[in-house]
């Protein structure tokens, strides 16, 4: 394809997005001009969103970082020279051989998350070069740790409802998830089952553009989703509204969980909810009279210090009223548990001198940096921003301008951490490189093959870890296994039976092939919890501290409608910080064309609190905390419940403008899997 001057190539988006649409590019003269969907992909059938339709604007953009480059300036201060990749390499193989001769490989950190959803990018070559070199492993729980882990408690394997049998549901919860910004094609799913007289209820802490599109609003207090899920498990039960033979034969604990939610009345839910006792009673009968209704789990409320619970609580709904067994009925978090390969293959572990190495959560990157005790002497970061997108960014920002941290940034842009590097390195786009993409919500699994020749002197992450193996002398036949091995590695893994007849050889005839759902269909009758059943009760939580069974624990940080903020409390607003529009977490952030869409960071505040603090719409206000602060826009509106204040997407710090959200953010952990506790965040806001 890159041979091909002039022509359409089928392509796939590479974005942290649960579509992962089947595109087409369009080029002339050897250069992308136009994005499209493909309407051949059977799931997203050619349409795409704002973002991938201007993908051109950030693969040509005028900053895109050519070559390597070397600081010469203060760390933070963005000066650098271009030198040779042969340079580049030199010199991080020296300093790793220098760190590692003095202070152990551990030494040595990776950062990184899935910038780009390529499996070959994020969990291939630089898996294999961190584990040979024996590094610190990073634990990569910034997303959906806490949720998976309580739905996994639940039901023991990452999936659920098949995205295309939800057209056939009469009921369509989205809980915590704004689809219309951040997963398009289940709401064009959603509108078939509208047209059959589906309904749509949304619940979430602020109206945003899922809420806006749906036929029911239910606000609520930020970390307060677990109990209004209990609250519809009171009515369920006390009316008679669940089904009893789907409870004894496929779950444990339905007793237990009977008797436990007598105590969530809809009146003491309305209280810790800020949701009306007649909109429970409303919500729970809508779901427990619905034929087939289905629920879409969304991201936002398990950045929580309860976040775990609040999915996990969730979770539970759909067994009380039989809904599995129902074709489109039942709910989501993730569906990448059908997709599972072989992660051995990519990753190779046994490389790994040390297996029982050191493995450090990045949501606690700031922390890690200023360890004191086997300290963190080098940092590669990688398909990632952390000074962006790692909470407690002024913490994480003092630990990357120490002078004595190595640090290394392989990026298409000189980002926030680039800036606080030593050396940048410039990578390739995913349509310069082969890699392997599955979706974490659809069935498809989905081939790129390169479109354009690489810009400049860029580098995708199999080149770059292949060369840095090999420079460091390590392992050499792991290090020169090309992307076509490396992908049939990955397709070969017959533990997993959704995978089978999923090759190589079928993707370069299809581009995308379908996992074989057929085991979906027995799935409950083999699930992989201790029990075998949908586990409303856990014993293996009770051994693990935690609540047994669905239970409201209040946020360590934040407000419910039962302890609201006293006078004297020097942080009285909830602080909440859910995707824009128009970017990707931080990517698109320095996209002119995006920005100009989003126009510029605004704080929503409701009118009762604006006026207590005499602001007015479009002031220029400061939200602060004692972790740092945050200058935006004031837009007055009455999107979500008093008390709760929220900044859409994650901007770069701009022409001197304090604007990253994460700036207030606390590194403090989830109840469950090591999630990230975001919106679990205190702060006060005033005039600027």
């Amino acid at each position: 394809m890159i041979e091909e001057k002039n022509g359409v190539f089928p392509a796939v988006c590479p974005l942290d997005c649960p579509d992962t649409c089947g595109l087409l590019l369009h080029k002339e003269e050897g250069k992308i001009v136009k994005v499209t969907g493909n309407p051949e992909h059977p799931v997203t059938q050619g349409a795409i969103c704002n973002k991938v339709r201007n993908m051109t604007e950030r693969i040509y953009h005028k900053e895109r970082i050519l070559y390597p480059l070397k600081r010469t300036g203060p760390k933070g201060s963005g000066q650098f020279a271009r030198i040779s990749w042969d340079e580049a390499v030199h010199e991080i193989a020296g300093r790793y051989r220098e760190l590692i001769a003095e202070y152990g490989p551990e030494s040595i950190l990776p950062y990184s998350f899935y910038g780009n959803m390529g499996i070959l990018s994020v969990d291939g070559m630089d898996r294999r070069f961190f584990n040979a070199l024996g590094a610190s492993k990073l634990d990569q729980k910034i997303c959906n740790a806490a949720g998976n882990a309580g739905w996994k408690y639940t039901m023991g394997f990452k999936g659920g409802t098949s995205p295309e049998d939800t057209e056939y549901a009469d009921l369509i919860v989205v809980w915590g998830g704004n689809l219309v910004s951040t997963n398009m094609h289940q709401v064009v799913i959603t509108e078939k089952a509208r047209k059959r007289g589906a309904k749509v209820v949304v619940i979430d802490v602020h109206r945003n553009r899922t809420a806006q599109w749906a036929d029911w609003f239910i606000p609520l207090y930020p970390g307060t989703d677990a109990a209004l899920a209990l609250g519809v498990m009171h009515v369920l039960f006390r009316d008679g509204l669940t089904d009893e033979s789907f409870l004894q034969r496929y779950t444990v604990g339905h007793e237990e969980l009977r008797e436990h939610v007598k105590s969530y009345t809809p009146a003491h839910v309305a209280a810790i909810t800020g949701v009306l006792e007649e909109d429970i009673e409303k919500l729970a009968h809508m779901y427990g009279e619905a034929s087939v209704s289905y629920i879409a789990i969304g991201n936002g409320l398990q950045h929580h210090d309860n976040g775990g619970m609040n999915v996990r609580s969730i979770a539970c709904l759909p067994a009380l009223t039989g809904q599995w067994l129902k074709k489109g009925g039942g709910a989501v978090k993730t569906n990448g548990g059908y997709g599972a390969m072989n992660s051995d293959s990519l990753e190779r572990p046994e490389l790994r001198p040390n297996p029982e190495a050191r493995s450090i959560n990045m949501n606690r990157i700031g922390e890690a940096l200023h360890m004191q005790e086997q300290p963190i002497k080098a940092v590669f970061v990688y398909c990632s921003n952390p000074l962006v997108v790692a909470p407690d960014t002024e913490r994480v920002q003092a630990g990357f301008a120490r002078e004595d941290l190595f640090t290394v940034v392989h990026d298409l842009f000189m980002t926030d951490t680039a800036k606080y590097a030593d050396i940048v390195l410039p990578a390739a786009s995913s349509f310069e490189t082969t890699d392997l993409y599955a979706s974490y919500w659809h069935h498809y699994v989905q081939l790129q093959e390169p479109v354009i020749d690489k810009i400049g002197e860029a580098k995708g992450n199999v080149e770059l870890f292949s060369m840095l193996g090999r420079a460091m002398g390590l392992h050499e036949e792991a290090f020169t296994e090309t992307e076509e091995e490396m992908i049939a590695g990955a397709l070969s893994y017959p533990e997993n039976p959704y995978l089978n007849g999923v090759t190589l050889d079928a993707l370069k005839e299809k581009r995308f092939v379908k996992l074989d759902m057929t085991p979906q269909a027995s799935y409950l009758d083999r699930l992989p919890t201790p029990s075998g059943k949908i586990e409303l009760y856990s014993e293996t939580m009770r051994a693990a501290g935690l609540p047994p069974l669905p239970d409201y624990v209040p946020l360590q940080e934040g407000y419910d409608g039962n302890c609201r903020p006293g006078k004297d409390d020097p942080y009285p607003l909830m602080f909440i910080s859910p995707p824009n529009h128009n970017f990707l977490n931080s990517t698109f952030a320095n996209v002119e064309k995006h920005q100009r869409m989003e126009k510029e960071p605004q704080l929503q505040i409701h009118p009762q609190d604006a006026a207590e603090r005499g602001i007015s719409d479009g002031d220029s206000v400061v939200i602060y905390n004692q972790r740092g602060e945050l200058e935006l826009k004031a837009l007055v509106t009455d999107k979500m419940l008093p008390g709760t204040v929220v900044s859409q997407g994650l901007w770069w710090d701009s022409q001197g403008r304090k604007q990253r959200a994460n700036a207030l953010t606390e590194g403090r952990l989830a109840d469950m899997g090591g999630g990230a506790t975001f919106f679990s965040t205190v702060a006060q806001v005033k005039r600027q």
